[in-house]
């Protein structure tokens, strides 16, 4: 592929595996609620989606305050875990040294959150902006991309979104720019195959390759 002007990442399943972590503040939050034997597995699908997919799906019973209950109490369980479980991808500072182009994230986490995470794992001196999902509509809404790529002064043109799930590649062909499919992450294949990515890696060195 050719070098882009700008390359906005997914973080979780893309840059760093914080399955262990997520899960592990779900099922927490889960275990005061009737639904509290939902494995892993299932939970996973759900890693970068709103938290409010997955609790509509397994407790359409609970009303809107409850659910927002729900996620709060997901956010402060995650937070305690501080990561403990979470590793970055051991090529990820690698590639984002040597990658061209301004770069960006574009992820439901929180922007604070986001930045804690990259600097945590040494990624945050190679972005030029972060972008979380602060009070907008998260992704497969497009709104996170605009954000992203508002806050680094750009437009979609020459852009790439690299991303491990279908609701990566459903934002970014919303957002009218072209999208990269990593393999190793939480997104099955069939479901990203749906949005018929520009592009597939199974390394994120492969992006170097132009």
């Amino acid at each position: 592929m050719s070098p882009f002007r700008v390359y906005i990442f997914d973080v979780d399943g893309t840059l760093v595996d914080s399955a262990t972590d997520i899960c592990g503040a779900i099922q927490g939050v889960l275990a005061s609620t009737p639904r509290n034997n939902i494995e892993d597995e299932f939970l996973r699908r759900y890693i970068g989606r709103h938290l409010n997919d997955l609790f509509r799906e397994i407790l359409p019973e609970y009303t809107p305050e409850q659910m927002e209950e729900l996620v709060a109490k997901y956010r402060a369980l995650y937070l305690a875990r501080e990561h403990s479980s979470t590793t970055c991808y051991p090529t990820a500072g690698e590639v984002l040294s040597q990658l061209p182009g301004k770069k960006t994230t574009a992820t439901t986490k929180g922007t604070a959150t986001t930045r804690a995470v990259l600097e945590r794992f040494g990624l945050l001196p190679y972005f030029d902006h972060v972008q979380g999902t602060d009070g907008f509509p998260a992704k497969p809404a497009p709104d996170v991309i605009f954000k992203a790529l508002e806050g680094l002064g750009e437009t979609t043109e020459r852009c790439l979104f690299v991303g491990d799930s279908a609701a990566d590649m459903e934002a970014a062909k919303r957002a009218g720019i072209q999208s990269c499919a990593v393999t190793y992450g939480y997104g099955k294949l069939e479901d990203l195959e749906r949005w018929e990515p520009d592009y597939w890696i199974n390394d994120l060195r492969e992006l170097l390759r132009s």
